[in-house]
């Protein structure tokens, strides 16, 4: 599995309706669920974005499914970026050429 950052801006419908919310959330899990992603942590930020998804998806192209569908429903806008746990990126370290 690979993971996946998911950086999360409110729409203007996203804002005006976001007493729905939790149901929100519980949908794109359930969605996420029926994927094969893993919810592995979510957080209200206070900055640039409004809500910071960490998942872990099988691949890219179920990843990028899984995004298009959350913003098809014009409540959210992402910007995704793919992660390298620690251990990971302590064995590309390791093998850096010289």
């Amino acid at each position: 599995m690979a993971g996946y950052c998911l950086l999360i801006n409110f729409t203007d419908q996203g804002i005006r309706t976001i007493r729905d919310g939790a149901k929100r959330i519980d949908a794109g899990r359930e969605l996420a669920r029926r994927l094969g992603i893993e919810f592995k942590e979510l957080s209200l930020c206070i900055g640039p974005y409004d809500i910071m998804i960490h998942v872990d998806a099988p691949d890219d192209e179920t990843l990028a499914r899984f995004v298009l569908a959350v913003g098809s429903r014009g409540n959210v806008r992402t910007t995704t970026m793919k992660t390298f746990p620690e251990q990971e990126y302590r064995k590309m370290l390791g093998n850096l050429p010289e």
